[in-house]
């Protein structure tokens, strides 16, 4: 007669199968296919309830606004909703198109303050690299990425958001770039 298995034998068995069923599925879908707002840049005229287009776009690099001051910095331009990282030869290392939030920065210098790796935006979205710089009538202004590398949701009607939201690979760039205390020049 064969030897029984106790129930507690059972339970951790199938715990382990389903626990391996997941890390492979898992597996499989990070080499699936990845959201299309992960590998879209948002256009220059992209607003927070655009759509991104179906596959990268080819941009030509912009020109660092002139009245952006020297040095290394942050210069984002509300007109071109476009951010560009500049080192300290003044020479721009990246640009990159932006979704805005509903509450923009007057122009002016601001500095990185808080640097947060992750929480959840307030339009619910958990979001990364946060870098706040600003704050207006109470709203509090930073650049984010989402996880999951989307374009952010429409705004709710009335809603004021202060979140400048930038692709997935755009926000690691930045995030290295921008330590505590790196300028950011707003222009118009």
């Amino acid at each position: 007669m064969p030897a029984r298995l106790p129930s507690w034998a059972w339970v951790t068995g199938l715990t382990t199968g389903a626990i391996a069923a997941v890390v492979v599925l898992a597996v499989q879908a990070d080499q699936g296919t990845k959201p299309v707002a992960a590998t879209t840049r948002p256009s220059a005229s992209a607003t927070a309830d655009a759509k991104p287009s179906a596959g990268p776009e080819k941009e030509e690099p912009a020109a660092v606004p002139a009245d952006s001051g020297t040095g290394r910095r942050i210069v984002y331009s509300l007109g071109e909703k476009r951010v560009w990282l500049v080192d300290a030869s003044d020479t721009p290392r990246r640009s990159f198109a932006v979704w805005p939030g509903t509450v923009a920065p007057d122009p002016g210098t601001y500095t990185i303050g808080e640097r947060t790796p992750a929480t959840t935006g307030s339009d619910g979205v958990p979001v990364e690299h946060i870098m706040y710089f600003a704050q207006k009538s109470g709203v509090f202004i930073a650049f984010s990425n989402a996880v999951d590398g989307s374009s952010p949701p429409p705004a709710e009607p009335g809603a004021q958001t202060g979140g400048i939201r930038i692709t997935k690979p755009d926000g690691k760039a930045l995030w290295t770039f921008g330590a505590a205390g790196t300028t950011v020049r707003v222009v118009e």
